[in-house]
């Protein structure tokens, strides 16, 4: 007991030690290898609580978003082990909505050299900038990016592999992965491709998918290009075939790409991105799934923050960020023949607040959003309940929370 207690607490010291050395999180210290041990375990984590106070409805609702663990296993200066158990909610209950408990990673890492690595396993596809940087305290504003949300469906984690690697006399680096593809028939109206994930849960393999990214980096300024390819329909021929639908491999294909840019200096911040999400057959998946999927959807944004306290010696160990966000997206950009046409779905958001980090790995968040979007069909609304307030197109939400990650 005493031997199992001494161990834990020697792994949790040496992992707040490497965070206290000027490494960001656990994770952030076993992927850069800078343990010198030949074997060592790392315990990390991060997590967030949301206040929302949303003003059409006269409603406020508290939550504690999301609880992440972290554990990870160096092997060798070649091998490791990233893994991360998420609880959403704050609790699950058989019978109750909301809650989950799911595994957001699960890999093996192996090292060719600093730069040159393979992951086989659970992991995340590089695409936008959320998908691999989500932690609370490296983004502005308490919700994450609608765009990042609804068009590219962060976090975006499947099985499979994936290369990355660098060109030794270019500031470029790339990778390509091949995992699992998605699910047509789990595609919801209002969330584009996002339920169609499978996320490691019995993932069909008779469809796959193929994800790559091309990243600059250079001095201040990050840019990216990145890209998924990937087949929808994972049933056997025969059952397919009576949906009239194409499986394979890449059979009734998702396409997505996105395209980024990040600047950091002085205290600026800046962040772009946009994002087109194609589905062409999406009429073959309407017909047989009825589930009122679009031919493409869109969206993008652009952000700016500044740290106040860039300027002041004394506050060098905190930042006291003020940001603005401009976010623009469509998820029924267009339609096949047999869609139906939500407005709702075409959505601007407007979004301003602070970040005040007293430490890096700490931040407590303030933020108001403002959306607007099209008119409600009403051809969508199927039992309508007789005291539901008229559908508005303008809303305000207040938001605050506070996360921590280690």
């Amino acid at each position: 007991m005493f031997k199992t207690l001494y161990l834990f607490s020697s792994l949790l010291f040496a992992s707040t030690t490497l965070v206290a050395q000027g490494t960001l999180t656990a994770e952030d210290s076993l992927n850069k290898n800078t343990q010198s041990t030949p074997s060592h375990t790392t315990i990390g984590g991060y997590g967030n609580v949301l206040y929302q106070n949303d003003f059409n409805a006269q409603t406020s609702e508290i939550n504690l978003e999301r609880m992440v663990l972290f554990f990870g296993h160096k092997f060798s200066n070649r091998i490791g082990f990233f893994s991360e158990l998420e609880l959403e909610d704050a609790k699950v209950a058989g019978g109750s909505v909301g809650g989950e408990l799911a595994l957001e990673q699960c890999y093996l890492k192996f090292n060719f050299n600093p730069t040159n690595y393979l992951v086989a396993g659970l992991f995340l596809p590089r695409i936008g900038i959320l998908n691999e940087n989500h932690l609370p305290n490296t983004f502005n504003g308490n919700e994450r990016t609608r765009v990042e949300t609804l068009v590219i469906p962060s976090t975006w984690r499947e099985l499979g592999i994936g290369y990355y690697g660098s060109m030794n006399s270019f500031p470029i680096s790339y990778n390509i992965g091949l995992v699992n593809g998605l699910n047509s028939s789990a595609f919801e109206h209002g969330s584009g491709i996002r339920e169609g994930r499978f996320e490691g849960r019995t993932a069909t393999a008779n469809n796959l998918a193929i994800t790559g990214a091309l990243q600059f980096l250079k001095g201040d300024f990050k840019a990216q290009i990145s890209g998924y390819y990937g087949g929808t329909v994972g049933l056997a021929p025969r059952e397919a075939d009576s949906l009239k639908l194409t499986s394979g491999f890449f059979g009734t294909p998702v396409m997505l790409w996105e395209a980024d840019a990040q600047y950091v200096a002085k205290g600026f911040t800046v962040k772009l991105l946009a994002a087109m999400l194609s589905i062409p057959d999406a009429k073959d998946i309407n017909r047989a799934y009825a589930n009122n999927t679009a031919t493409s959807a869109y969206g993008g944004y652009a952000e700016v923050g500044y740290n106040i306290l860039q300027t002041y010696e004394k506050y060098k160990t905190q930042q006291l960020i003020v940001f603005g966000r401009y976010e623009k997206l469509d998820l029924n950009a267009s339609l096949p023949a047999n869609g139906i046409t939500d407005g709702t779905l075409n959505q601007t958001h407007i979004v301003a607040g602070f970040s005040y980090l007293p430490l890096k790995n700490v931040v407590i968040k303030a933020d108001v959003r403002f959306m607007q979007t099209g008119k409600q069909n009403p051809d969508l609304i199927i039992n309508l309940n007789p005291i539901a307030l008229p559908y508005q197109q303008n809303n305000t939400l207040l938001n605050l929370g506070i996360g921590y990650a280690f």
